[in-house]
């Protein structure tokens, strides 16, 4: 089923719904989220929050919101792998990663500066991806670690992928706590660097 396909068949539960019981609806909405969107989507996750004390009213208009969420971020292309928000993210990231090269190179500048650009620039990377996969960090704190752990749930990321991040994660800390003498190798910093461009070199050609 492609994305049209899909988007024309979740138009369909929405007003099938409204013919049918609150709890089919949610069965049957549950089901398509679960083989089209993942167990772990945050569509599916919300919907598997529903308590059978609601009323039929609020669990019929709660399927249906999340139905609709589904249905525009397909239709944003959010499906198909990489958007256009998504690339523009990346470029983002991508100059982040270049000013920290850029202070690399100066010997006028501590490697603690360019380690926080890097470790900044990774959890955003890692946040934009988690966001555009649907992902729910289910009542983690947003950080390095939570989005890793996420990830790593998603099998979106290898366990030594985990244990890159952490270690990365580790150096960004130092920096911005000013533990100054764990960051004042520049050859460090600058292994950093290339591991976490090619980690985005990686994963940011597809997000799903």
């Amino acid at each position: 089923m492609d994305t049209d396909d899909l988007i024309r068949h979740a138009r369909r539960l929405i007003e099938s719904g409204k013919k049918s019981s609150a709890a089919g609806a949610l069965s049957e909405v549950m089901e398509f989220l679960r083989v089209y969107a993942g167990e772990k989507s945050a569509f599916f996750q919300n919907l598997s929050q529903v308590k059978q004390s609601w009323s039929d009213e609020y669990i019929m208009a709660y399927v249906v919101s999340n139905l609709g969420a589904f249905i525009r971020y397909a239709e944003k292309g959010l499906l198909e792998g990489i958007s256009i928000e998504r690339k523009a993210q990346i470029d983002v990231v991508s100059d982040f990663l270049d000013q920290a090269n850029t202070l690399l190179s100066s010997k006028e500048v501590h490697p603690a500066a360019p380690a926080v650009i890097i470790g900044a620039a990774l959890e955003e990377f890692l946040r934009n991806w988690i966001e555009e996969a649907g992902l729910a960090l289910g009542g983690r704190k947003p950080s390095l670690d939570s989005y890793t752990k996420v990830l790593r749930e998603a099998d979106l990321i290898t366990k030594q992928d985990a244990k890159d991040i952490t270690s990365w994660s580790g150096l960004r800390n130092y920096a911005a706590h000013g533990e100054w003498e764990e960051v004042s190798d520049k050859n460090r910093i600058s292994i950093m660097l290339e591991s976490v461009n090619l980690f985005m070199r990686k994963y940011g050609q597809h997000s799903d």
